[in-house]
C-alpha cells in the first residue's frame, strides 16, 4: 500500500523553520577566532536534517544548497578549514535563501532557482578557495543532543560513529524519537566577538530549543495542534464562562438557605471554570523568546552596516504572552531596536570622545507586571535631543512650546512623518516607522512610553495585556445601554464640577483637570442613545489616556469591574465605528467594548476646531 507522504509536509515545513532558526542563532553567537566545537556540530545536524527531509519529499533546491552547506561545515568542524568572517556571512545568507524556498514550498511566493545557483556556487568557493590549514583542536563527537526528525537521515559520522536510533514502542510513537549519547567532556562556551548575547534566567540551550525535555521511557511531553483547533477550543471555554456567568446572575435572587446546595454547586462550577479557563488559555501562551531570537542577528547585521559595535542583552526571554501577540509584536520591536541602533549607539570613536566604551550596549527585557507584559528596549547612547525634536516639530507645523515636559516632548517622535535624522539612509531617516510603531502596539490594547538622558541612553517600554482573548474591563452605563471600557486605558473617574466645566464656542466641550484642559467625549452623542444624563455635572467623568492623549468620556455611572470574554463584532455583525468588539455579561444582553484609540482621536480631532 503507498503512502502520501504530502500529510506530512506540514510536520516537515515546521521543522525545518526550527532548525532554521536554531541554525540561526548559534552562526551569530560562534566565536569565529575559537569556535566551540558543540556548536558547530549543532549547526551541523540541523543542516543535515534539513537535507536529509528535504531530499525525503522531493525538494531538491533546499536539499541542494544544505548538501553543499554541510560539506563545509563537516570539513570546519572536523578541522580541516579554519572559520573565516565571509563564511558566517555566507551561512546566514545560506540560512535567507532556504527560508524563501521554504516559504515557497508553502505556498508563498516562487523558488528563485537562479538564487540556488549563486548560493551553491558561493558556498563552493569558499570549500575550495581558502587554505586548507588542518587546525589543531580538540573536536568533540557529534553528539545526538538535539531530537532527530521522523524523516532525518541517520546523523553523520565526526569522530567517532554515531549510536544508532533506539526503536519507539508503540505507546511512545511519536515523530520524535530519543537518541541515546555518549558523555562528552563539556567544552566551555567561548566568548562571542559579533554580538555578545547575554540571559539572565536560565534557559534551554540553543541546540535543544526545537524539542521539549523527555520523560523517562522515551515518551512525549508535548505535541503539534493546529492552532485552530486551539482557538475553538478558547471560544468554547469563553461560552462555558459566560453560561456560568448567567446561571449566578440567576440563581442571586434565590433563597441562599432554601437553595445552599444550589450555591455551593454553582460557586464550584465558577472556580472550576475560571481554572479550565486559565489553563486553556496557558496553551496559547509562548516564551517571548521566539521572537527575541531574532534580534542576535538583526543587530550583527545593521551594526556591521552602519560600522557600529553593539552588545546585545536580553533579559526575561522565559516571559510568556499569547501567541496571537507574539505574531504582532515581532514588527514594533524590530523597528524600535532598528530605532536604538541608527540613531541611539553613538560611533565607536564617538563614544569614546565621550569617555564611554567603543562598545554600545541594547537591552531586551521582558516581564510580567499587573496582569500585562511589559517589554523594554534600552539602549546606552547618546539620548534623545530635547531642542533638535522641538525644531523638527516646529519645521512640520506641530503645535508645540518650551514649557511642554520631556515625555511630551519624546511623545512627538510617534507623530506620522516625523524624523531626525540628517541624512536620509536606507536603515532610516524618511520619517516612517515610530508612527506605525505606536499605532499597531495600540491596536493590541497596549501603549509604549519613552524615557531619555541626553549622554545616558534612552529606554522604550511597551505594555501590553498578556492576551486579547480576555479582558479587564470597566462596565459603564449611558441610559438603558451597558459598554465595556479596557481597564488599561482608564486613568481616573471623577464627578464634575460647574467650575471645571469650559466653554468653547457656546459648547462645553472642555473640563479641567489636574491643571490640564480635556476634550469631552459624550457617549450618548457617540451612539446616539436615548434617555441619558446631559448636563456634564451630573454624570460621571472616566479620564482615558490612550497613544500619549488624554480624553474624558461623559457616561451616567459607573457600573463595575469585570473580566470578560471578547467577541469579534465584525465577524459577526460589522464594523462599527468606536467599538472594537463585544462580550455578553452574566445577563445574558451583550455590552459593546469601547475602542478608546478611536474615541480619543475623535475628541483629539475636534481640539483645532475648538481653538
Amino acid at each position: 500500500m503507498s503512502i502520501d507522504i504530502s500529510q506530512f509536509y506540514q510536520v516537515f515545513f515546521e521543522e525545518a523553520q526550527e532548525h532554521l532558526n536554531s541554525m540561526e542563532s548559534l552562526l551569530v553567537e560562534l566565536d569565529i577566532g575559537n569556535p566551540d566545537a558543540e556548536q558547530l556540530n549543532a549547526i551541523f545536524r540541523a543542516a543535515h536534517s534539513i537535507k536529509g527531509s528535504a531530499g525525503t519529499f522531493g525538494f531538491t533546491d533546499l536539499a541542494e544548497v544544505t548538501h553543499v552547506l554541510e560539506n563545509l561545515l563537516d570539513r570546519i568542524r572536523k578541522g580541516e578549514l579554519a572559520l573565516r568572517p565571509e563564511m558566517i556571512d555566507a551561512f546566514l545568507d545560506a540560512g535567507d535563501v532556504l527560508k524563501e524556498l521554504l516559504a515557497a514550498h508553502r505556498g508563498n511566493g516562487v523558488a528563485d532557482t537562479a538564487q540556488v545557483a549563486a548560493m551553491c556556487e558561493r558556498l563552493s568557493g569558499l570549500t575550495v578557495s581558502v587554505a586548507e590549514v588542518p587546525i589543531v583542536t580538540t573536536v568533540a563527537p557529534a553528539v545526538a543532543d538535539d531530537s532527530w526528525g521522523l524523516f532525518d537521515e541517520a546523523p553523520a559520522a565526526a569522530t567517532e560513529p554515531a549510536p544508532a536510533a533506539v526503536p519507539a514502542t508503540d505507546d511512545s510513537y511519536g515523530f520524535f524519537v530519543d537518541l541515546p549519547a555518549p558523555e562528552v567532556a563539556a567544552v566551555p562556551p567561548a566568548p562571542t566577538l559579533a554580538v555578545a548575547r547575554t540571559i539572565a534566567e536560565p534557559a534551554v540551550a540553543v541546540a535543544d530549543r526545537r524539542a521539549a525535555p523527555r520523560v523517562g521511557g522515551g515518551g512525549e511531553t508535548s505535541i503539534r495542534v493546529d492552532v485552530d483547533k486551539v482557538d475553538q477550543l478558547i471560544n468554547l471555554i469563553g461560552e462555558l464562562v459566560i453560561t456560568q456567568a448567567m446561571l449566578a446572575q440567576s440563581a442571586a435572587t434565590l433563597d441562599p438557605v432554601e437553595f445552599e446546595r444550589l450555591h455551593n454547586g454553582l460557586a464550584q462550577l465558577e472556580r472550576n471554570t475560571r481554572d479550565m479557563q486559565e489553563s486553556v488559555m496557558s496553551i496559547r501562551m509562548m516564551p517571548i523568546s521566539v521572537v527575541f531570537s531574532r534580534f542576535p542577528r538583526v543587530v550583527r547585521d545593521l551594526a556591521q552596516k552602519l560600522g557600529k559595535q553593539i552588545e546585545l542583552k536580553t533579559i526575561g526571554e522565559g516571559t510568556e504572552l499569547d501567541k496571537s501577540l507574539i505574531e504582532r509584536i515581532a514588527d514594533p520591536l524590530t523597528h524600535l531596536v532598528r530605532n536604538s541602533l541608527d540613531h541611539g549607539v553613538e560611533m565607536p570613536e564617538e563614544r569614546v570622545a565621550q569617555g564611554k566604551a567603543p562598545t554600545g550596549t541594547i537591552t531586551l527585557k521582558a516581564y510580567h507586571q499587573s496582569g500585562n507584559i511589559v517589554i523594554e528596549v534600552g539602549d546606552d547612547g547618546a539620548g534623545l535631543n530635547r531642542e533638535k525634536i522641538l525644531s523638527k516639530a516646529r519645521e512640520k507645523g506641530i503645535a508645540v512650546h518650551d514649557q511642554m515636559s520631556d515625555n511630551e516632548v519624546w511623545l512627538l517622535i510617534f507623530e506620522a512623518g516625523f524624523s531626525t535624522a540628517d541624512v536620509v539612509t536606507e536603515v532610516s531617516g524618511r520619517g516612517v516607522g515610530m508612527d506605525v510603531v505606536r499605532r499597531n502596539i495600540s491596536a493590541m490594547g497596549g501603549r509604549v512610553e519613552i524615557e531619555s538622558m541626553t549622554g545616558i541612553g534612552t529606554r522604550m517600554t511597551v505594555r501590553l495585556p498578556l492576551t486579547l482573548a480576555i479582558l479587564d474591563g470597566m462596565s459603564v452605563a449611558a441610559g438603558k445601554d451597558i459598554y465595556i471600557i479596557p481597564l488599561g486605558y482608564v486613568v481616573e473617574s471623577l464627578q464634575a464640577e460647574r467650575n471645571m466645566i469650559k466653554s468653547v464656542s457656546g459648547v462645553e466641550r472642555l473640563i479641567q483637570v489636574r491643571g490640564e484642559y480635556l476634550p469631552v467625549i459624550a457617549l450618548y452623542e457617540i451612539f446616539g442613545i436615548p434617555d441619558t444624563v446631559t448636563r456634564l455635572d451630573r454624570g460621571i467623568m472616566v479620564v482615558l489616556e490612550a497613544d500619549g492623549v488624554k480624553a474624558a468620556l461623559f457616561i451616567d455611572a459607573l457600573v463595575g469591574q469585570h473580566q470578560v470574554v471578547i467577541k469579534s463584532l465584525e465577524s459577526n455583525y460589522r464594523k462599527v465605528a468606536g467599538v472594537s468588539g463585544a462580550t455578553i455579561m452574566g445577563d445574558g444582553h451583550v455590552a459593546l467594548i469601547l475602542d478608546v484609540a478611536a474615541l480619543v482621536q475623535m475628541a483629539k480631532s475636534t481640539l483645532p476646531l475648538a481653538a
